[in-house]
């Protein structure tokens, strides 16, 4: 227990605090902000029809970037495989390569415009 009640429950909230982080980017000078797209957001089962709510959220914060000078660097990957997939097999089932080049479709078509890195 900590002295003034908090906890690591809740580390960080970049989902519901985005503007404030960009603003406090932009407050140190960032001119450049790498990120990861999370792939359960935009597919939750690693297939199929993206989550309108998940390609929103990347939506408010690419243009909260660029309005506030900073570059968006978009990782398609960061150790975040959807569970679907990964109990079938995972990286070792040649049918997740296939799921990951749908899903980076998905990105490259919906960021491609604002998004050069």
């Amino acid at each position: 227990m900590v002295v003034d009640g908090s906890s690591g429950v809740q580390a960080c909230d970049h989902y519901h605090r985005y503007r404030e982080d960009v603003a406090l980017m932009q407050r140190l000078g960032s001119n450049g902000y790498r990120f990861s797209i999370s792939w359960p957001r935009i597919q939750a089962s690693g297939k199929g029809r993206p989550n309108p709510k998940g390609l929103a959220f990347y939506d408010r914060l690419i243009d909260e970037l660029l309005a506030a000078g900073i570059q968006p660097m978009a990782t398609l990957y960061h150790w975040d495989l959807p569970q679907a997939l990964e109990d079938d097999g995972g990286w070792l089932n040649r049918s997740t390569v296939d799921a990951f080049a749908e899903y980076a479709a998905i990105v490259g078509d919906r960021y491609g415009d604002r998004v050069e890195h």
